[in-house]
């Protein structure tokens, strides 16, 4: 590929007593964080891959940096469990979307998600979850009253069916067993 085909405006690169042109570094790293594929600026400027990183680190955009690295923040991290979770995503799927290293630090992540069962840190969202819970007790404590009320009205159903038909409706309690 040549300068000429490129849809970036890139600067001539040379070097200069040992030392690249630190305004020229400055556009490519700023066509690298644009979109630009590395491997274009390989075959462009004849660069090595150790080069263009070292250029990335040292004049790089914070951004660019931190989503380089790897390092979700934590709406991101929550957002990949979910889609982990349910299925939605593969691990595969998150290393790649995610722009993450490793598998090891998706592990990782979802450990300490389930370790402590809330990435947010957020107060607000913790009471929030704790206010459910609690509307969620309530609401089982309430379903179990009426199963309780349910078994004790057909218990009585059946004793005053036994007693008015004069039939044994209830198995007795050891009741012989037929021989084989």
């Amino acid at each position: 590929m040549s300068l000429e085909k490129s849809s970036y405006d890139l600067p001539a690169l040379e070097k200069k007593g040992g030392h690249y042109d630190q305004l020229a570094i400055k556009k490519i790293v700023e066509a690298i964080e644009g979109g630009m594929p590395r491997t274009e600026i390989y075959v462009i400027y004849g660069l090595s891959r150790s080069t263009v990183s070292t250029w990335m680190r040292e004049y790089g955009s914070d951004g660019y940096k931190a989503s380089s690295k790897g390092q979700l923040n934590n709406a991101q991290k929550r957002s990949m469990v979910r889609a982990i979770r349910e299925g939605r995503m593969t691990m595969k799927d998150a290393r790649l979307a995610y722009n993450m290293k490793s598998y090891t630090a998706i592990m990782t992540i979802l450990r300490e998600n389930k370790e402590n069962g809330d990435l947010s840190g957020d107060m607000n969202a913790k009471a929030n979850a704790d206010g459910q819970d609690d509307a969620e007790k309530k609401a089982l404590k309430k379903a179990l009253e009426e199963a309780e009320l349910k078994i004790k009205a057909l218990n009585t159903l059946i004793d005053v069916a036994e007693d008015q038909f004069k039939i044994a409706i209830r198995k007795k309690p050891g009741a012989k067993q037929s021989k084989p």
